[in-house]
Protein backbone atom coordinates (compact mmCIF):
# COMPACT_ATOMS: atom_id res chain seq x y z
CA UNK A 1 0.00 0.00 0.00
CA UNK A 2 1.57 3.14 -1.33
CA UNK A 3 1.26 5.95 1.75
CA UNK A 4 -0.08 9.32 1.37
CA UNK A 5 3.29 10.78 2.67
CA UNK A 6 4.89 9.14 -0.69
CA UNK A 7 2.33 10.12 -3.22
CA UNK A 8 2.90 13.94 -2.34
CA UNK A 9 6.91 12.95 -2.01
CA UNK A 10 6.73 11.39 -5.75
CA UNK A 11 4.98 14.92 -7.39
CA UNK A 12 7.34 15.47 -10.20
CA UNK A 13 7.20 20.06 -10.62
CA UNK A 14 7.31 20.21 -13.97
CA UNK A 15 6.14 23.81 -15.11
CA UNK A 16 8.10 26.40 -12.94
CA UNK A 17 5.99 25.84 -9.75
CA UNK A 18 3.13 25.90 -10.85
CA UNK A 19 2.88 21.93 -12.54
CA UNK A 20 3.29 18.98 -11.59
CA UNK A 21 2.72 15.29 -12.38
CA UNK A 22 2.15 12.01 -10.26
CA UNK A 23 -0.44 8.93 -9.87
CA UNK A 24 -2.83 8.00 -8.29
CA UNK A 25 -2.41 4.07 -7.06
CA UNK A 26 -4.85 1.79 -6.91
CA UNK A 27 -4.65 1.32 -3.52
CA UNK A 28 -6.62 4.69 -3.16
CA UNK A 29 -9.24 4.12 -5.57
CA UNK A 30 -13.12 4.76 -4.29
CA UNK A 31 -14.78 2.50 -7.63
CA UNK A 32 -13.13 3.94 -10.55
CA UNK A 33 -11.62 7.33 -9.53
CA UNK A 34 -9.55 8.35 -6.63
CA UNK A 35 -10.76 9.23 -3.01
CA UNK A 36 -11.86 12.69 -2.77
CA UNK A 37 -9.76 12.95 0.39
CA UNK A 38 -6.75 11.98 -1.67
CA UNK A 39 -7.10 14.34 -4.64
CA UNK A 40 -8.08 17.20 -2.06
CA UNK A 41 -4.70 16.73 -0.23
CA UNK A 42 -2.71 16.12 -3.27
CA UNK A 43 -4.54 19.83 -4.79
CA UNK A 44 -3.73 21.34 -1.45
CA UNK A 45 0.03 20.25 -1.42
CA UNK A 46 0.90 21.72 -4.62
CA UNK A 47 -1.37 24.86 -3.94
CA UNK A 48 1.04 25.27 -0.36
CA UNK A 49 3.92 25.26 -2.70
CA UNK A 50 3.16 27.03 -5.60
CA UNK A 51 3.32 30.54 -3.52
CA UNK A 52 5.88 30.97 -0.68
CA UNK A 53 5.00 32.02 2.83
CA UNK A 54 1.60 31.68 2.70
CA UNK A 55 -0.72 31.88 5.79
CA UNK A 56 -2.94 28.91 7.12
CA UNK A 57 -5.92 27.38 5.35
CA UNK A 58 -8.92 28.85 6.01
CA UNK A 59 -11.67 27.40 3.48
CA UNK A 60 -11.59 24.98 0.79
CA UNK A 61 -14.06 24.70 -2.34
CA UNK A 62 -13.48 21.19 -4.05
CA UNK A 63 -15.66 20.22 -7.16
CA UNK A 64 -15.65 16.77 -8.31
CA UNK A 65 -15.55 17.12 -11.89
CA UNK A 66 -14.89 13.60 -13.28
CA UNK A 67 -12.78 10.24 -12.52
CA UNK A 68 -8.97 10.55 -11.50
CA UNK A 69 -6.80 7.95 -11.80
CA UNK A 70 -3.60 6.53 -12.86
CA UNK A 71 -1.11 8.62 -13.81
CA UNK A 72 -2.03 12.92 -13.31
CA UNK A 73 -1.30 16.61 -13.26
CA UNK A 74 -1.56 18.72 -11.04
CA UNK A 75 -1.53 23.05 -12.10
CA UNK A 76 -2.03 25.85 -9.73
CA UNK A 77 -3.08 29.46 -10.78
CA UNK A 78 -2.90 32.24 -7.67
CA UNK A 79 -6.26 33.96 -8.56
CA UNK A 80 -5.25 36.81 -5.98
CA UNK A 81 -2.96 37.63 -2.83
CA UNK A 82 -3.85 40.78 -0.96
CA UNK A 83 -2.71 41.67 2.66
CA UNK A 84 -4.64 39.04 4.62
CA UNK A 85 -5.62 36.41 1.94
CA UNK A 86 -4.64 34.33 -0.95
CA UNK A 87 -6.96 32.69 -3.03
CA UNK A 88 -5.35 29.86 -5.54
CA UNK A 89 -6.60 27.53 -7.75
CA UNK A 90 -5.75 24.15 -8.03
CA UNK A 91 -6.52 21.49 -10.76
CA UNK A 92 -6.29 17.77 -10.95
CA UNK A 93 -6.33 16.04 -14.81
CA UNK A 94 -5.92 12.21 -15.57
CA UNK A 95 -6.54 10.37 -18.74
CA UNK A 96 -10.15 11.12 -18.54
CA UNK A 97 -9.67 14.85 -18.30
CA UNK A 98 -10.40 17.54 -16.00
CA UNK A 99 -10.92 15.22 -12.47
CA UNK A 100 -10.99 17.77 -9.84
CA UNK A 101 -11.18 21.53 -9.41
CA UNK A 102 -10.20 23.59 -5.88
CA UNK A 103 -10.27 27.10 -4.73
CA UNK A 104 -8.25 27.46 -1.27
CA UNK A 105 -8.19 30.25 1.05
CA UNK A 106 -5.22 31.39 2.94
CA UNK A 107 -5.92 34.20 5.73
CA UNK A 108 -3.91 35.40 8.39
CA UNK A 109 -5.31 35.74 12.14
CA UNK A 110 -6.32 39.49 12.52
CA UNK A 111 -7.11 41.40 15.17
CA UNK A 112 -11.11 41.71 16.27
CA UNK A 113 -13.69 42.41 18.97
CA UNK A 114 -15.68 39.76 17.77
CA UNK A 115 -14.84 36.49 19.88
CA UNK A 116 -18.00 34.24 19.34
CA UNK A 117 -18.32 30.16 18.90
CA UNK A 118 -21.40 27.54 19.64
CA UNK A 119 -19.86 24.54 18.53
CA UNK A 120 -20.68 21.33 20.38
CA UNK A 121 -18.92 17.89 20.53
CA UNK A 122 -20.74 14.34 19.36
CA UNK A 123 -21.02 12.07 22.39
CA UNK A 124 -18.52 9.55 21.29
CA UNK A 125 -15.13 8.93 22.90
CA UNK A 126 -11.75 8.57 21.49
CA UNK A 127 -10.90 4.62 20.96
CA UNK A 128 -8.74 3.30 23.40
CA UNK A 129 -7.09 0.19 23.70
CA UNK A 130 -10.17 -1.93 24.48
CA UNK A 131 -12.00 -1.02 21.03
CA UNK A 132 -12.42 -2.50 18.23
CA UNK A 133 -10.87 -0.53 14.81
CA UNK A 134 -11.41 -1.64 11.32
CA UNK A 135 -10.38 -0.94 8.05
CA UNK A 136 -13.49 -0.51 5.88
CA UNK A 137 -14.22 -3.42 3.12
CA UNK A 138 -11.53 -4.48 0.88
CA UNK A 139 -13.70 -3.71 -1.95
CA UNK A 140 -12.86 0.24 -1.22
CA UNK A 141 -9.47 0.28 -2.14
CA UNK A 142 -8.81 3.58 -0.35
CA UNK A 143 -10.41 2.47 3.22
CA UNK A 144 -7.78 0.29 3.29
CA UNK A 145 -5.49 3.35 4.25
CA UNK A 146 -6.92 4.10 7.55
CA UNK A 147 -8.39 3.12 10.59
CA UNK A 148 -12.21 3.73 11.90
CA UNK A 149 -14.34 3.25 14.54
CA UNK A 150 -18.21 4.15 13.68
CA UNK A 151 -21.10 4.87 15.62
CA UNK A 152 -24.15 4.35 13.58
CA UNK A 153 -27.05 3.86 16.56
CA UNK A 154 -28.18 5.38 19.28
CA UNK A 155 -31.01 7.56 20.88
CA UNK A 156 -29.26 10.84 19.95
CA UNK A 157 -28.65 10.06 16.33
CA UNK A 158 -30.79 11.88 13.20
CA UNK A 159 -32.26 9.52 10.84
CA UNK A 160 -29.24 10.40 8.36
CA UNK A 161 -26.73 10.88 10.77
CA UNK A 162 -23.26 8.90 10.96
CA UNK A 163 -20.05 9.03 13.22
CA UNK A 164 -16.70 7.74 13.04
CA UNK A 165 -13.21 8.02 14.30
CA UNK A 166 -10.32 8.22 11.71
CA UNK A 167 -6.91 8.34 11.26
CA UNK A 168 -4.42 7.33 8.71
CA UNK A 169 -2.03 4.26 9.00
CA UNK A 170 0.84 6.65 7.84
CA UNK A 171 0.97 10.19 9.34
CA UNK A 172 4.62 10.57 9.01
CA UNK A 173 5.79 14.09 7.56
CA UNK A 174 2.48 14.97 6.47
CA UNK A 175 1.06 18.90 6.87
CA UNK A 176 -1.39 18.89 9.17
CA UNK A 177 -3.59 21.06 6.71
CA UNK A 178 -2.98 18.46 4.24
CA UNK A 179 -3.73 15.51 6.45
CA UNK A 180 -7.35 17.43 7.67
CA UNK A 181 -8.39 17.19 4.35
CA UNK A 182 -6.89 13.80 3.67
CA UNK A 183 -9.01 12.54 6.72
CA UNK A 184 -12.14 14.92 6.04
CA UNK A 185 -14.28 13.17 3.00
CA UNK A 186 -14.04 9.53 5.02
CA UNK A 187 -17.42 9.34 5.66
CA UNK A 188 -20.01 7.30 3.31
CA UNK A 189 -22.56 9.78 2.35
CA UNK A 190 -25.29 9.98 4.76
CA UNK A 191 -28.13 9.30 2.97
CA UNK A 192 -27.23 5.85 2.65
CA UNK A 193 -28.37 5.56 6.06
CA UNK A 194 -31.76 6.29 5.03
CA UNK A 195 -31.76 3.78 2.55
CA UNK A 196 -30.48 0.82 4.74
CA UNK A 197 -28.33 -0.50 1.62
CA UNK A 198 -25.12 0.40 -0.54
CA UNK A 199 -26.11 2.38 -3.47
CA UNK A 200 -24.02 4.40 -6.34
CA UNK A 201 -23.79 7.78 -5.20
CA UNK A 202 -20.88 10.63 -6.22
CA UNK A 203 -19.49 13.45 -4.54
CA UNK A 204 -20.34 16.45 -6.81
CA UNK A 205 -18.83 19.46 -4.28
CA UNK A 206 -17.59 19.88 -1.04
CA UNK A 207 -16.99 22.89 1.25
CA UNK A 208 -14.23 22.83 4.08
CA UNK A 209 -13.58 25.69 6.17
CA UNK A 210 -10.90 25.68 8.71
CA UNK A 211 -11.75 26.75 12.23
CA UNK A 212 -9.16 27.83 14.51
CA UNK A 213 -5.34 27.79 14.50
CA UNK A 214 -3.02 24.47 12.70
CA UNK A 215 -5.30 21.82 13.32
CA UNK A 216 -3.76 19.05 15.87
CA UNK A 217 -4.90 16.04 17.67
CA UNK A 218 -3.87 13.05 19.74
CA UNK A 219 -2.51 9.67 18.34
CA UNK A 220 -3.66 10.74 14.78
CA UNK A 221 -7.62 10.57 15.66
CA UNK A 222 -9.53 12.48 14.28
CA UNK A 223 -14.03 12.60 15.19
CA UNK A 224 -16.02 12.89 12.10
CA UNK A 225 -19.54 13.65 11.80
CA UNK A 226 -21.90 13.54 8.41
CA UNK A 227 -26.07 14.32 8.82
CA UNK A 228 -27.93 14.41 5.38
CA UNK A 229 -30.61 17.29 5.63
CA UNK A 230 -31.96 17.07 2.42
CA UNK A 231 -32.45 13.87 0.19
CA UNK A 232 -34.65 14.32 -2.86
CA UNK A 233 -34.71 13.83 -6.49
CA UNK A 234 -31.61 12.24 -6.82
CA UNK A 235 -29.74 14.86 -4.87
CA UNK A 236 -28.21 15.14 -0.93
CA UNK A 237 -27.07 17.45 1.36
CA UNK A 238 -25.06 17.08 4.14
CA UNK A 239 -23.49 18.93 7.26
CA UNK A 240 -20.59 17.75 8.69
CA UNK A 241 -17.92 18.69 11.30
CA UNK A 242 -14.46 17.28 12.40
CA UNK A 243 -13.36 17.75 16.01
CA UNK A 244 -9.95 16.44 17.51
CA UNK A 245 -9.11 14.35 20.69
CA UNK A 246 -9.79 17.52 22.94
CA UNK A 247 -12.97 17.69 22.11
CA UNK A 248 -12.37 21.24 19.97
CA UNK A 249 -14.17 21.26 16.83
CA UNK A 250 -11.66 22.10 14.13
CA UNK A 251 -13.48 22.22 10.76
CA UNK A 252 -17.00 22.53 9.54
CA UNK A 253 -18.32 21.08 6.35
CA UNK A 254 -20.78 20.93 3.69
CA UNK A 255 -21.13 18.55 0.86
CA UNK A 256 -23.56 18.06 -1.93
CA UNK A 257 -23.97 14.43 -3.37
CA UNK A 258 -25.52 12.37 -6.49
CA UNK A 259 -27.78 9.70 -4.93
CA UNK A 260 -28.98 7.08 -7.92
CA UNK A 261 -31.44 5.33 -6.26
Amino acid sequence: MTSLATILNNLEPVAEGIGWRGEIPDGWLQGRTAYGGLSSAIALHCAMQSEPDLPPLRSAQVSFIGPLAGPIMVTTHKLRRGKNAAFIQADIESEAGLGLRCTFVFMRAIESEVDFATTTVPDFKQPGPDDTTYKGHPVVAFTQNFEFLDRRDGPNLQPAEWLRWTRLNEREGIDPMVELLAIGDCLPPAALRLLGRNVPMSSLTWILNVLGPTPRTEDGWWLLRSNADYARAGSSSQQMGIWNSAGEMVAEQMQSVAVFA
